[in-house]
């Protein structure tokens, strides 16, 4: 590192932890603090995950002042600062800016039961098209609906509800600012143009928001300077006063970035919490109907996305239920799965035909589905329960790669991956094995930083263009090679088992959606009329 090279500072906020580091403009990350939330969420009900964000704040002022202590030096060298956060996760303020109640995380099953339907002519449109379901799924999903109907009172108080990154963003600055990466979810947003729907409530599909324009923030776009660190956020924090804090994205959209998927001839694995691929053009496209391309944390480029909604996640609700360890320990990043890592190549390959469907969680595409595991005897084993995981996520990413390549027109020529599965050697091979591709890793794991960082010399023009960016930020550190004899056993059970479930699965799954949308309806009922006693 030049003496004189800009530095650039990068708040990532994960799921199960925050980061603080300083990079460099060649990629390298010269300092980083690090602290895990205790606990990430809490859940009062079944599915229910929820958490004050004043224990995110907490926590990244502790790796703040501890960065800006003993690294001073880098500290007052960075140039700029970019935020990238965990995305669909808002946060209720009210006229004081004060926050409300605790705020919902992505990671919440809860649904609401809209009682009041859509315009008969709205549900005629979406039944024609063939999304009325997909579009039910995702007003149910819609938190700003379940609080109109389960806290009333709470809604009436509701002057701005802004996600998690903007509520972080007015911490530092004062100021409710973001940009429109940080908005891919449940939010009004026209994705293509980059800006909310002026008015979503006259919107044939933003109205399922149950959301006004001027609830919103305002929206900067990314590479610009957004705002800066003020008076109180400086004192807060530990950082500068006045430091400019340039618009970037989403942790996904940062994560894609950081393996330098620039262009639709790769793909961007991401084994997290929410387990994705994603991969990036210039031209703005629908990954499937009604599932956009999300604005990447750069300016004029897009990602198509499809994610395993609860991904990752999977191998906490393992260990929890079969592994005999708790939740609070069970993270896809500690040690605690070492074992279980170590013992995959005991498990052949296919795992003697346990085969796993990953729908743990909602999908805009599969709105009905549900996890399926089939191929079951007396030979299975918690290793093999393991290892069938870690497959069935990769068949599901696989499929959608596929989608990405007939709707694109051409094959992927690299898959790169990165997150906490990521880190494994053995997961590495098995994705390998399963996408026979060559599966590549770059120097970090800290993937969302990195693309942040990226974003963030973009913005001061240390860079040019993304290609000079990558080039020098981006560094293929190794390689994992399919296996023939292994790739042609995922090749089958692909083909012949996996693709075939859902279709064969689909009707059932609407026969259980319908019991468990029953079921919900009379907990509803009974639920209200014991409040009005």
């Amino acid at each position: 590192m030049e003496n004189n090279d800009p530095l650039i500072l990068t708040i990532d906020f994960g799921t199960q932890s925050v980061r603080a580091a300083i990079f460099d403009k060649h990629g390298n990350s010269l300092a980083m603090e690090k602290k895990k939330y205790d606990p990430p969420y809490y859940s009062k009900m079944p599915n229910y995950a929820e958490q004050n964000p004043e224990l995110y704040w907490d926590c990244l002022c502790e790796v703040t002042n501890k960065l800006s202590k003993e690294h001073s030096d880098l500290v007052t060298k960075a140039v700029g600062m970019c935020v990238t956060c965990f995305r669909d996760s808002a946060v209720l303020l009210d006229k004081n800016r004060k926050v409300i109640r605790p705020m919902i995380l992505w990671l919440d099953q809860r649904t609401a039961e809209c009682i009041n339907k859509l315009p008969f002519i709205d549900r005629a449109l979406f039944t024609i098209v063939g999304k009325y379901e997909t579009i039910a799924s995702n007003r149910r999903h819609s938190m700003p609906n379940w609080f109109i109907e389960n806290e009333p009172e709470n809604w009436a108080r509701v002057d701005k509800y802004v996600n998690i990154s903007t509520w972080f963003i007015y911490r530092f600055s004062g100021e409710l600012k973001d940009s429109s990466s940080n908005y891919t979810g449940h939010y009004p947003l026209d994705f293509k143009h980059r800006r909310f729907i002026e008015h979503p409530e006259k919107d044939l599909t933003a109205q399922i928001f149950s959301l006004k324009r001027s609830m919103l923030c305002d929206l900067v776009p990314e590479g610009s300077l957004m705002t800066r660190i003020s008076k109180e956020g400086a004192q807060e924090t530990g950082l500068p006063e006045g430091m400019p804090i340039y618009a970037s994205g989403s942790d996904k959209a940062c994560e894609t970035l950081g393996l330098g998927v620039i262009t639709d001839r790769k793909v961007a694995v991401s084994y997290g919490t929410a387990s994705s691929i994603e991969t990036t053009r210039r031209k703005y496209t629908e990954s499937e109907p009604f599932l956009p391309g999300y604005p990447a944390c750069i300016p004029n480029l897009y990602n198509m996305e499809i994610q395993v909604y609860r991904g990752y996640w999977m191998i906490n609700w393992f260990l929890k239920e079969f592994g005999g360890r708790s939740a609070e320990k069970a993270t896809i990043t500690g040690a605690k799965i070492e074992d279980f890592n170590k013992k995959l190549p005991t498990v052949p390959p296919g795992c003697d035909g346990l085969v796993l469907q990953p729908y743990w969680g909602p999908s805009l595409s599969k709105p009905l589905a549900k996890g399926a595991i089939i191929g079951f005897s007396d030979s299975i084993t918690n290793e093999h329960f393991y290892r069938a995981i870690i497959e069935g996520i990769a068949y599901a990413l696989r499929d959608s790669m596929e989608r990405f390549e007939r709707k694109l027109h051409h094959k992927m020529e690299e898959v790169r991956v990165s997150g906490g599965g990521s880190q494994s050697n053995e997961i590495c091979q098995i994705t390998a094995d399963i996408f026979n591709r060559p599966i590549s890793r770059v120097q970090t794991f800290e993937n969302s930083s990195l693309g942040a960082a990226i974003s963030g010399f973009l913005a001061v023009g240390a860079y040019k263009t993304p290609e000079e960016a990558v080039s020098n930020m981006v560094r293929v550190r190794d390689t994992f090679i399919p296996n023939k004899e292994n790739q042609e056993k995922y090749d089958y059970l692909f083909k012949h088992v996996y693709s075939k479930m859902y279709p064969r699965l689909r009707f059932i799954y609407a026969d259980i959606k319908a019991f468990n949308r029953s079921e919900e309806k009379k907990a509803y009922v009974k639920r209200n009329s014991e409040t009005k006693k």
